[in-house]
């Protein structure tokens, strides 16, 4: 099928061993080096990172072990035609932040915090891509009054700030999730990643990544969450999979679920011509139930499924469209649209 141009990544996190928080892992683990055969197999242009998926265990290495191990992931990188998209730091894991990162109400943690997203900065100028994703898992409250919401802002801001100036061309994209792991988080929303970045001493290097899930725990709709971004020019990266109802983070494949809320996320990228800015990054996760040997279709159909939608989205009559908006025949419209989505 046809790219149109598009670009796609996904992160090493995505062929996934299949544990939950009730069960193990039922998949064997896949080193690297398999995973990157499976990008360009599945015809994927870019890597997502984490800093530890491009420098595993960085915490117990120097600076130079860091860049020197950050350019030996650029150069495998490199020999298997693929970029890197973004590196976030993983901030969320380590028993230094088990109260948060930033926000932490331990001045140690966040002293980790900030150092650990240096590092990552670092793995980022190594891999030769200016995109830091930041998100903010932890940086919230399991109740209220354990933490005060203004500190926690600004101290949310001044760590923006700080790695700001440590990097004079890195750029930030907050990816924002109402809940989970943390249960209440401070950036829920889009909203709430702009308006923050706002007030960074350098807004022209703030942005936000959109996650689809994340837009539907919020109760939004995900092109709604798009668009407003891409308003904004703030739209820097995107997370597109898929969510049954308000449970916890499913990643199922994108339009698995519904096919009409995936088609109009497509539609608000298109129309935009998102290709032309940005890298449309998949965070799917094969189903439990998927055999190991097999577990990797959630990625190719994912990629297949907005390929697939561009085309709907660009057959479309768009002066029908427009004679039915001014007529004010929704129930038309709604016909038409689902007509298009059932190949009609």
């Amino acid at each position: 099928m046809e790219k149109y141009s598009y670009r796609f990544s996904f992160g090493p996190w995505n062929i996934h061993e299949g544990a939950d928080p009730f069960g193990p892992p039922v998949r064997p683990a896949r080193d690297f080096e398999w995973k990157l055969a499976i990008f360009k197999e599945l015809d994927f242009d870019a890597v997502q990172f984490h800093d530890d998926d491009a420098v595993p265990g960085l915490d117990d290495l120097s600076a130079e072990q860091i860049r020197q191990r950050a350019r030996d992931m650029r150069q495998k990188l490199s020999e298997n035609g693929l970029i890197a998209e973004f590196v976030a730091p993983r901030l969320w894991e380590h028993p230094m932040t088990i109260d948060g990162a930033f926000t932490s109400n331990d001045a140690k943690a966040r002293d980790y915090a900030l150092d650990r997203a240096k590092k990552a900065v670092d793995i980022a100028h190594e891999l030769e891509t200016d995109l830091l994703v930041l998100w903010l898992a932890r940086e919230g409250t399991y109740m209220r009054e354990a933490k005060d919401v203004g500190r926690a802002t600004y101290q949310l801001l001044d760590a923006l700030n700080i790695l700001l100036d440590y990097d004079q061309h890195i750029r930030i994209a907050i990816e924002p999730k109402p809940n989970e792991p943390m249960d209440m988080s401070y950036i829920p929303t889009i909203g709430h990643g702009i308006a923050l970045g706002a007030q960074t001493r350098d807004p022209s290097r703030m942005g936000v990544l959109m996650e689809s899930a994340h837009a539907i725990l919020a109760g939004l709709d995900p092109s709604d969450e798009i668009g407003f971004a891409l308003s904004l020019g703030k739209l820097l990266s995107v997370h597109l999979n898929d969510q049954n109802g308000l449970k916890y983070d499913q990643d199922r494949s994108f339009g698995s679920v519904d096919l009409r809320r995936a088609f109009n996320q497509v539609r608000v990228l298109d129309n935009n011509a998102y290709w032309r800015s940005g890298i449309v990054g998949l965070d799917v996760k094969a189903l439990r139930t998927q055999p190991a040997a097999i577990a990797t279709r959630h990625l190719r159909n994912s990629m297949q499924v907005f390929l697939r939608l561009v085309e709907v989205v660009r057959s479309i009559d768009q002066q029908r469209v427009n004679a039915l908006v001014a007529e004010r025949d929704y129930e038309e419209l709604d016909w038409l649209i689902l007509s298009y989505l059932m190949g009609r």
